[in-house]
């Protein structure tokens, strides 16, 4: 099994593999999200890996720093509708597999897509392997709490199934994540949970809970759904069916929520005049609502950094995901710590009491 690579040092150029054709508006979003990445951060260069007559079209006209942006021809694309598995063997020439590839070569530190989650999780696991001692790997995301804090929750969709001890290493990684990329000195880390006590929920999250307390420094126990983003822990760990779920219901209530204020604005005069007013607070609400300010999913457990951009990221998206997420996850040098901490955790005891 293979261990995390070593990255680049601090004063050497981190490069980062672009898939420009995944996503719904790739390629002119994704190529100018790298550029802008590119033309803030000094010390990143950029591979825009994509069908190169398209990629040239984006570029056409822009103004970059030329000499830290390439681009590597890819012919194929993986469409979101795409079976994982089979397309990351029969599409071994598409954007997002030579992505992988230039990570796993050396050739990148890390790679950022757009595109299919299912055939990155696959095509990362087949080329790169898992981190030694991980089982499973974890997409993990960023939200913003109703206090401004930053709060990690994973898995959001990378398995559909963890066991407890997958749960811990989940719990790991994010503790980790939490203190290198956002800051937090001593993450607090819970267990999602239907709630708080100890004793509830299914027999997955007892024994999950029971190992997480024995085991893991940082843990506070279980949180509910509805105390999230009231700031109740620095990272959340769930398996990756709820977790999708979760995220999926959070955009949809944040999304309901402004068209219904869109609505209720444009009634009457009264009703428009009180919007004008409220646009700026409003606005300024619904940006710290959107955990794209973050950028995508790091795949965390896999050799190597390979960062998930939602399907409809926009160039400020890309733009995220490559400076917040990817840049900062290899400049840090997460994965190392992750291998080096594994071995730091509490002997497994019997967690059946």
């Amino acid at each position: 099994m293979p261990v995390a690579k070593k990255f680049r040092e601090v004063n050497l150029l981190i490069t980062i593999a672009l898939d420009a054709m995944g996503g719904d508006h790739a390629p002119r979003e994704i190529v100018e999200g790298g550029l802008l990445a590119v033309k803030e951060i000094k010390d990143i260069s950029l591979i825009l890996v994509g069908h190169q007559d398209k990629v040239a079209e984006c570029l056409a006209g822009q103004n970059y720093p030329q000499d830290r942006v390439k681009v590597i021809h890819a012919p194929e694309v993986i469409g979101s509708d795409d079976p994982p598995v089979q397309a990351v063997r029969r599409k071994k020439d598409s954007s997002l597999m030579t992505a992988i590839r230039l990570v796993n070569e050396g050739s990148a530190d890390a790679m950022v897509s757009a595109g299919n989650t299912g055939a990155l999780m696959a095509g990362s696991l087949l080329t790169a392997g898992r981190m030694k001692g991980i089982d499973r790997p974890a997409l993990s995301i960023v939200l913003t709490s109703f206090t401004g804090d930053n709060v990690v929750l994973m898995d959001v969709g990378a398995n559909m199934d963890a066991t407890p001890e997958h749960l811990m290493q989940y719990a790991l990684m994010g503790k980790i994540y939490a203190r290198e990329i956002l800051g937090k000195e001593k993450p607090r880390i819970a267990l999602l949970n239907v709630g708080t006590e100890d004793n509830k929920g299914n027999e997955q999250v007892k024994q999950a809970y029971l190992g997480l307390k024995n085991r893991l420094d940082g843990f506070i126990g279980n949180v509910e759904a509805r105390d999230i983003l009231s700031g109740a822990a620095d990272v959340v760990i769930c398996d990756g069916f709820v977790g999708n779920i979760l995220l999926k219901a959070m955009e949809g209530m944040v999304a309901g929520i402004f068209s219904s204020l869109r609505e209720v604005f444009r009634r009457d005069l009264r009703s428009k005049l009180g919007a004008a007013l409220l646009l700026p607070q409003m606005k300024l609400f619904k940006k710290s609502m959107d955990y794209s300010e973050y950028g995508g999913a790091p795949l965390l457990g896999v050799d190597g950094v390979y960062v998930k951009s939602h399907g409809s990221s926009n160039a400020r998206t890309i733009r995220s995901s490559i400076i917040n997420q990817a840049y900062l996850f290899v400049r840090q040098n997460v994965n190392d710590q992750i291998c080096s901490q594994l071995s730091t955790l509490q002997p497994r005891e019997d967690e059946s009491e």
